[in-house]
């Protein structure tokens, strides 16, 4: 079973940028999101000090495979697509803004904001299955992996993936990520068990 997990946020993207949700669209980096995925890579190598990473997984839209190719470039990994670590489907919400969404709709920006595990974005997914289908992936890599595994996943499933893996609270889904690319996550009690236990939102 591995050690730590290494969660590394995809560069950003124009949608990023722009403030737009992006969700499951394929949107290729910006400029600034492959200088940020040069950035992770070398934040990697430095906290590997030595020690072996056994896998590099990474969700299945542009962005995270554009970041996870230029880390395994850097650092002579191989990097596996994991569908089961792509974005929340934010459905008829992907590509507007937030602002957009608080005017046109502020009964479900509200609740939304309020408590995302009460509803789902119009045509998209709860938070509730993508906890699952991420739990899922993330209990796989895991337990088939020892040491250092390393995730490579797009904004707001990095906050999704650190509650999953070491129990930190995810904060608002929509306020822009401007914590560190790299983080260290040990695995929380529950990934000790036969079984993990799914978090209650």
């Amino acid at each position: 079973m591995a050690e730590h997990v290494i969660v590394v946020r995809s560069g950003p993207t124009a949608y990023e940028l722009e403030g737009r949700i992006r969700g499951t669209l394929d949107v290729p980096l910006a400029p600034e999101g492959v200088a940020a995925a040069d950035q992770a890579a070398a934040e990697l190598a430095a906290l590997r000090d030595g020690r072996t990473i056994a896998s590099l997984s990474t969700a299945t839209d542009a962005a995270s495979t554009e970041t996870a190719a230029v880390i395994a470039r850097s650092l002579g990994l191989r990097a596996r697509p994991v569908p089961g670590m792509d974005n929340l489907d934010q459905g008829l919400w992907q590509g507007l803004r937030v602002e957009d969404i608080r005017q046109k709709q502020p009964r479900l920006h509200r609740q939304w904001q309020e408590n995302p595990w009460s509803i789902a974005p119009p045509e998209g997914e709860s938070l509730d299955e993508v906890c699952d289908r991420l739990g899922d992936a993330l209990e796989k890599i895991v337990r088939r992996h020892g040491g250092l595994v390393v995730v490579v996943v797009p904004p707001p499933l990095d906050r999704l993936v650190h509650w999953l893996v070491s129990g930190e609270a995810p904060v608002d889904l929509w306020t822009p990520t401007t914590g560190p690319l790299v983080s260290t996550l040990p695995l929380g009690a529950q990934w000790r068990s036969d079984r993990r236990p799914v978090p209650v939102g």
